[in-house]
């Protein structure tokens, strides 16, 4: 009986014991060469750096410990609200970060099912971000009650 109750406390401790599943000097050629576990399974090579690592494709060339990249945003770029007759109405900037520029002022925007909008005085601009839409970049003056397409450059 003592032998048994001697076997569950073994059992016990060892089992709160932490379980560390890779070695120091394992953990250091995955950051030195940018690869996780999943991705040298997938053909990341530990024994190299993590720039001939990125030349192969295999991974990027971020640190694992920078946090994410910025995603490519739809919006960004130059664009052009025209009117109707074709004449420029504004000028348009948008940066990566959806900071948004009209004739070189900045205006506040937001996203809005799908678009990103935004206004200068009356007149309110919607971008829309699926790209395969087309036509439904478009400005509108509610002052004027006039309204026309947006282009990108």
């Amino acid at each position: 009986m003592k032998s048994c109750w001697l076997s569950v406390a073994a059992i016990g401790l060892l089992s709160a014991a932490p379980a560390h599943a890779i070695d120091a000097k394992y953990a250091r050629q995955l950051e030195r060469s940018g690869c996780t576990q999943v991705s040298e399974l997938q053909g990341c090579d530990i024994t190299k750096t993590r720039a001939e690592n990125a030349a192969a494709g295999v991974v990027t060339t971020t640190p694992a410990g920078a946090g994410p990249a910025t995603p490519p945003t739809p919006y960004a770029g130059q664009w052009v609200a025209r009117a109707a007759d074709g004449s420029t109405f504004a000028t348009l900037r948008i940066d990566r970060r959806e900071r948004v520029w009209v004739n070189g002022r900045r205006v506040t925007a937001k996203r809005s099912d799908g678009a990103l909008v935004f206004r200068d005085g009356p007149v309110l601009y919607t971008i829309q971000g699926d790209r395969r839409l087309t036509g439904e970049d478009t400005w509108a003056d509610f002052d004027a009650g006039t309204k026309g397409v947006i282009v990108a450059e």
